[in-house]
């Protein structure tokens, strides 16, 4: 199977990492495939922001938990079934303890095709240095905090992705979700 087809077929999800960190130059080839994505009329209307430290990663956590626990008490039964184990095995079913998260930062008309490509560069560049990723909705949940906002020098007309989270895997690899068929309609 050709290298990249076997990338892609191999990324997956990874929710526990270890405390190892990833080297700098390794995080700056990540964010150089990142910005490799394409975007329309080439505008490359993306930023990053990389998260290593420790007491934000913390502030980060102690805003979106209570959130996502709130969340959480509406959420569809299907949903908290499939969050249990992740909630329980984690102290952080947020950003996972991850060394490190990467917001992707869009703007302008074409950010959300755009910059959701961006991080798909990002997750399989990361899958091809072993290195686990997760792209995690939940992460959003305190940008709207303006100290939060203020550090990632976030401006209204910006939008975040992801984030991604990134970290040697602790377990390895999981094993492939079920996927449905492809729909697919030839003419």
């Amino acid at each position: 199977m050709n290298q990249t087809i076997e990338t892609i077929m191999n990324r997956r999800s990874v929710r526990s990492y270890t405390v190892k960190s990833i080297p700098k130059e390794i995080i700056r080839t990540l964010i150089d495939a990142g910005n490799a994505a394409p975007s329309g009329c080439n505008a490359q209307n993306w930023r990053f922001v990389v998260v290593e430290s420790r007491d934000f990663k913390d502030k980060l956590l102690s805003l979106a938990l209570p959130r996502y626990k709130k969340w959480m008490e509406n959420a569809p039964e299907g949903l908290i079934n499939m969050r249990k184990d992740i909630d329980s095995a984690c102290s952080d079913p947020i950003y996972y303890n991850a060394p490190v998260i990467v917001f992707v930062i869009g703007s302008g008309m074409t950010s959300d095709p755009d910059s959701s490509m961006v991080c798909e560069n990002i997750m399989l560049a990361a899958r091809s240095l072993d290195i686990g990723s997760c792209w995690v909705y939940f992460g959003q949940l305190p940008i709207d905090n303006q100290e939060i906002r203020n550090e990632l020098e976030l401006q209204k007309d910006e939008k975040v992705y992801g984030p991604i989270l990134l970290g040697y895997p602790k377990e390895g690899f999981p094993e492939p979700p079920p996927k449905k068929e492809a729909i697919v309609k030839w003419i």
